[in-house]
C-alpha cells in the first residue's frame, strides 16, 4: 500500500467522522446545540433537550459514521488502488481512528466536536464486536445503578481493552482499544468534574427547555 493510500484514507475518514450530526439537527430547530445543556455535539445532549427521536437519529447516524468509516471505506480504497491483503485490516484501524478522531474534533466546528462514544462504537462493530457487547453490559449496569450516563460510558471505556484483551486477544487491537478508551475518558474530563462536585445530570432528571436557558458562550 503506497503512503498516499494511507493518508486518503485517514482524509475520507476524517472527513466522514467530523460531520457534526448533533448540531446539524439542533440548527434545524434554530437552536445551537453547544449553547445548552452540556454544551456537547452529541446523542445525550439531544435526547435531553430535543427528545426520543431527534437523540436516536443523532445516536445511529453517529455510530454509522464508525462503521462505515472502519468497514465500506478501507474496502473501497483497499481494493481500488489493488493493494495486499495484509494492509487492509491497519488501513480499518487507521479509518476507525481517524473517523474518530473527526467526530471528536470537528474541523466545522473549529475542532470542538463530541465525546466520540456513539462513533467509537460503530468502529467496534467493525473490528471488534465482541468486545463491545462485553462493554455494552458494563454501560447497562452502570447506568441502571446510577443513572448517570457520562459515567457508565467512562466504565465502559476503562473496561475496553480488557474486552478486547477476552475477545480477540490481538496485541494490535489491545493496544488500539486503549487508546480510544483514553481518548473517550479524555473527553469525559468536564463530566469528571461534575461527577466529583455531584452536579453531574442523571437520566431522567428535570431540565429545562433550550429556548428558555441562557446560552452559554458558544465555542
Amino acid at each position: 500500500m503506497p503512503i498516499s493510500g494511507y493518508i486518503l484514507t485517514v482524509v475520507v475518514a476524517y472527513l466522514l467522522g467530523s460531520i457534526p450530526t448533533g448540531f446539524l439537527v439542533g440548527k434545524a430547530r434554530g437552536i445551537d446545540i453547544r449553547t445548552i445543556g452540556s454544551g456537547n455535539i452529541g446523542a445525550t445532549n439531544v435526547f435531553r433537550y430535543f427528545g426520543t427521536a431527534p437523540g436516536l437519529l443523532v445516536l445511529i447516524v453517529d455510530a454509522l459514521k464508525g462503521v462505515v468509516a472502519a468497514a465500506l471505506v478501507p474496502r473501497i480504497l483497499w481494493s481500488a488502488l489493488g493493494a495486499s491483503g495484509d494492509s487492509l485490516e491497519w488501513l480499518q484501524i487507521i479509518a476507525g481512528f481517524a473517523a474518530i478522531l473527526g467526530h471528536n474534533f470537528t474541523c466545522w466546528l473549529r475542532f470542538k466536536g463530541g465525546k466520540g462514544i456513539a462513533t467509537s462504537a460503530g468502529v467496534l462493530i467493525a473490528l471488534v464486536p465482541y468486545a463491545l457487547l462485553l462493554i455494552f453490559g458494563v454501560w447497562l449496569l452502570v447506568l441502571g445503578l446510577t443513572r448517570f450516563v457520562s459515567l457508565a460510558s467512562i466504565c465502559a471505556s476503562f473496561a475496553l481493552p480488557f474486552a478486547t484483551w477476552l475477545t480477540n486477544g490481538s496485541s494490535t487491537m489491545i493496544i488500539i482499544t486503549g487508546a480510544m478508551a483514553a481518548l473517550a475518558i479524555y473527553k469525559h474530563k468536564s463530566n469528571i468534574q461534575r461527577l466529583l462536585k455531584g452536579t453531574e445530570n442523571r437520566i431522567g432528571a428535570k431540565k429545562s427547555s433550550p429556548v428558555s436557558q441562557t446560552p452559554k458562550a458558544s465555542t
